[in-house]
């Protein structure tokens, strides 16, 4: 039998209608889970939907979950319970909730008894399927649950709809195979896959070709990419590759995992121009005792090398990190060694998180967790050394010339527009003296959380 067109199907079901169908996806989490969003609204196109940035009024609501931490969890069932009276007043709107949050079988379950007015459930897995489950849920009258294992994921050529007219997200591999005692991603996005070398060189082509200033290379543990490809290539070497393709745009990449950082790596970012001199490698914690408890697989003093190596190599190089308190079995000793390596790495920027506990994962079953009291005076102690690293670090680079791409990505006051520079550093100009896209800038001043630059004009280069 010849495949079914489920796209097609739904835009005629549509085309039966009066109006403009219109559909909101409301993404939470990593950047992985954005890139994601995209893809969801590029099938919502497709199928006929016009793509709107509020849930108000909207036929089609998507919610896009992340499971890393138990807050996001709430603020979803919130937002969901929301619209269950704009759902009884609409017949025609259809409700779904999708992504890593739905993947576990206790949360599809919730949605299941709790959540009668939510149509349709799917999966990390379960992206390509969407027209199928929108054509049934439609015909039948009957909601629809899809939250099986599958290659959803690694599916190539899904239609993407770019929320950003200047940066672009490109996952080189999906899933995760570290399993941190921590984390649910090996769980709900499955083991490692690395996209073909050749289908992310086209996608990167196809990026550059519209105009695109920025290329985020995407991955829960990017830098072993490669693994299980017939032919073999690390990530080093992809990066070459992408960096070699024509036009004026930069490379960024997340995340590292510091198990994977090599030699290798870090000279390709050296010779590689167009990408940024910045590595996010989160370390999570500097006692090498916790380190052991979430399964992370290298020690301090092993963190702290490549810290010291990497900026042997790369010129003006910025780190950032992501740190979590309060683990489970964290002492005061354990906590001071996190702020003792806090202060000889001096990242730039930290991502700092008390620990929540995810059903399923090792950690959630431990012993001695942490008082919550405990962990917020910790959390705060830490975000007070980083705040000083970082006012010191972006001090440090005033008097210096970098290239900033602009794009008013942050709020730095009125009459002025934000950028980041090639080192990941926030760079504010007068709005009147830039527009949007690449410009030389000289820092001339530290605002603490932010560099003010003077923009160098073409004929001072």
């Amino acid at each position: 039998m010849p495949e079914i067109n489920f796209t097609e199907k739904v835009r005629e079901l549509l085309s039966k209608r009066e109006g403009v169908h219109t559909a909101f996806v409301h993404t939470y989490g990593c950047q992985q889970n954005f890139s994601d969003g995209e893809k969801l609204e590029g099938i919502l196109e497709q199928m006929g939907y016009t793509i709107v940035d509020s849930a108000e009024g909207a036929e089609f609501v998507i919610f896009n979950t992340c499971a890393i931490r138990e807050n996001a969890e709430k603020r979803v069932f919130g937002n969901v319970g929301i619209l269950k009276k704009a759902h009884e007043e609409n017949p025609d709107m259809i409700i779904a909730v999708c992504g890593c949050m739905v993947q576990q079988e206790h949360i599809a379950k919730k949605f299941r008894q709790s959540y009668p007015f939510v149509d349709i459930v799917f999966g990390t897995h379960a992206a390509p399927r969407l027209p199928e489950l929108v054509y049934k849920h439609i015909t039948a009258k009957k909601r629809q649950f899809d939250i099986g294992e599958g290659e959803g994921c690694m599916a190539e050529y899904l239609p993407i709809h770019r929320d950003d007219d200047m940066k672009a997200n490109l996952p080189i591999m999906h899933g995760c195979d570290n399993f941190c005692t921590y984390c649910v991603v090996p769980l709900v996005r499955g083991r490692e896959k690395s996209r073909l070398p050749e289908n992310i060189l086209a996608e990167a082509r196809e990026i550059v070709a519209a105009g695109y200033k920025e290329i985020t290379l995407l991955g829960q543990n990017v830098n072993s990419y490669g693994k299980g490809l017939e032919n073999k290539i690390t990530f080093a070497e992809l990066l070459r590759e992408v960096n070699a393709i024509p036009g004026d745009f930069r490379i960024k990449f997340m995340t590292s995992h510091p198990k994977d950082c090599t030699r290798e790596l870090l000279e390709a970012i050296r010779d590689c121009e167009k990408v940024c001199n910045y590595i996010h490698l989160p370390v999570q914690s500097g006692s090498n005792d916790v380190l052991h408890r979430m399964n992370r697989r290298y020690t301090a003093e092993h963190y702290m090398e490549l810290v010291d190596m990497a900026r042997e190599i790369i010129p003006d190089v910025t780190i950032t990190s992501d740190l979590i308190v309060g683990f489970p079995g964290e002492t005061e000793e354990d906590f001071e060694a996190t702020m003792e390596l806090s202060r000889k790495a001096r990242w730039s920027m930290t991502y700092s998180f008390i620990y929540s506990k995810r059903e399923g994962t090792k950690a959630a079953v431990m012993e001695d967790q942490i008082p919550h009291d405990v962990s917020s005076n910790r959390f705060q102690r830490l975000l007070d050394l980083q705040t000083e690293i970082s006012h010191e670090i972006n001090a440090s680079f005033v008097g210096k010339t970098t290239t900033v791409l602009f794009d008013d990505e942050v709020d730095v006051g009125e009459g002025y527009i934000s950028g980041r520079s090639y080192e990941n550093l926030v760079v504010r100009a007068p709005r009147t003296d830039v527009q949007k896209g690449f410009a030389k800038v000289y820092l001339k001043e530290s605002l603490g959380w932010a560099l003010d630059g003077e923009i160098i004009k073409t004929e001072e280069i």
